[in-house]
């Protein structure tokens, strides 16, 4: 039976507090709290990113954006022993610049040093949800973004976005995006391979949009393609020539290679999650986690999170049954090959289709969000690494944002404990806020 502590912070924060389903005595040995965890970013940040760097820091980055200033994409990086590094570092500043809690940014470190950072750039000259997938690379640890380049190499009048980053060698990175260039009758398939190193490898959503029809005449492909240490790419290849067309991409490593979970989407609009791994110097066909079997005329806007440690790999998502929302996760112990059956999170109506997940050997982590008629609740789970036991189910946080203004939160797990960042909202105003999940 889950627990429910109480916790009281300082008046300036929110309260953080660990519940369950029933009043209990004060925690068992080995269970953890949320506390407060101070964060750089100023008054108007949001969608947040938040990954490891090979030496251990932990990379956060954000889009600040407020009334009548450009919009900012800034990082920093912190360490338990140090804190966070002085000051915040811009990576890039501009109106065009997309602030989507859906659609955001992403940074990655490689072994070389570097830092990579991938953001969404509207088209001034461009209509509706047009926009184009950049990415930069900094030498000098964030300090100048001199390289900058497109991904997506087509000028066509149509989205792209929903990146995933991963390395794929000490100093180049892959990169998988939707792509919205291709007309609905498009044939293009993927090649039978696709090389393994670099040199040959939205805003609507922030406002609740689902598209209704698709982007008529349009089909959404999954794209991948790889970069080297000078911005160099490699050729495009299509992974999936029909695939959701607005719900986040999600990349893992495994011993075995990158591993790829997104939203498929077939001819009758179901819309399952599937898995692809690239392996021997190809990409694996895709495989479905789970036949939900969830038919839907419009775009939840609710792609999977992934986590991986050595072959386990875990896979959460969001889905209905009988018209009612469900999270699901499932394990997969061949590096994404095949996965066990689901184990359900959470149900019914105050659940909300985003989510993360993390996992340090010990225990998987989940978070996710979930909304009723007094706001919105920040929720973190624990469960054992095969997912048979749930250790300790914690609400983090009431969220003041509301609908999609919350975007979606950020989890990373390591060294016996977790960070968490989400998108809040003070006054109408966006602002990040952070908890360390400790014992």
């Amino acid at each position: 039976m889950n627990t429910r502590i109480a916790m009281a912070f300082a008046a300036a924060v929110l309260a953080l507090t660990a519940c369950g389903r029933k009043p209990a005595a004060p925690p068992a040995s080995g269970d953890f709290q949320a506390q407060v965890w101070v964060l750089p970013a100023e008054v108007g940040s949001m969608a947040p990113d938040l990954v490891r760097a090979p030496d251990g820091r932990i990379l956060l980055s954000w889009i600040n954006r407020r009334e009548g200033r450009r919009n900012v994409l800034q990082f920093s990086s912190y360490t338990e022993a140090d804190g966070w590094q002085s000051q915040p570092r811009t990576i890039a500043i501009g109106n065009s610049l997309s602030a989507s809690g859906a659609n955001a940014p992403h940074l990655l470190a490689t072994r070389d040093g570097a830092l990579w950072a991938q953001w969404l750039q509207s088209r001034p000259d461009g209509a509706g949800h047009d926009a184009d997938v950049v990415l930069a690379r900094s030498r000098d640890g964030g300090m100048t973004w001199a390289q900058m380049t497109r991904v997506n190499d087509d000028r066509a009048p149509a989205e792209h976005g929903f990146a995933a980053l991963w390395p794929t060698g000490d100093d180049s990175l892959g990169i998988a995006w939707l792509d919205g260039r291709a007309p609905a009758d498009a044939t293009e398939t993927q090649p039978e391979s696709a090389p393994a190193t670099a040199n040959a490898h939205a805003a609507h959503a922030m406002a609740g949009m689902a598209h209704g029809e698709e982007d008529a005449g349009k089909s959404t492909q999954l794209r991948v393609n790889g970069f080297d240490m000078n911005l160099r790419r490699g050729a495009d290849v299509v992974l999936d020539p029909h695939s959701c067309d607005c719900c986040q991409i999600a990349a893992a490593m495994t011993p075995r290679g990158p591993l790829l979970a997104y939203r498929a989407r077939s001819a009758e609009n179901v819309r399952d999650i599937a898995t692809l791994r690239f392996e021997n110097g190809a990409w694996s066909a895709p495989k479905i986690v789970h036949a939900d079997g969830w038919k839907i005329d419009a775009c939840p806007v609710a792609g999977p999170a992934l986590a991986a440690q050595g072959n386990t790999v875990i896979v959460v998502w969001y889905s209905e049954r009988a018209d009612k929302p469900l999270l699901q996760l499932a394990r997969s112990t061949d590096a994404g090959d095949s996965f066990s059956a689901p184990v359900e999170l959470d149900a019914g109506a105050p659940v909300l289709g985003r989510t993360a997940v993390a996992f340090d050997g010990q225990q998987v982590w989940v978070a996710w969000l979930r909304e009723n008629g007094q706001g919105q609740t920040l929720m973190v789970a624990r469960y054992s690494p095969d997912l048979q036991r749930r250790l300790q189910t914690i609400e983090v946080a009431k969220v003041g944002a509301r609908g999609m203004a919350s975007g979606y939160p950020k989890l990373l797990a390591g060294d016996g404990m977790a960070w968490l960042v989400w998108t809040d909202s003070e006054g109408g105003v966006a602002r990040l806020k952070g908890a360390r999940i400790v014992r």
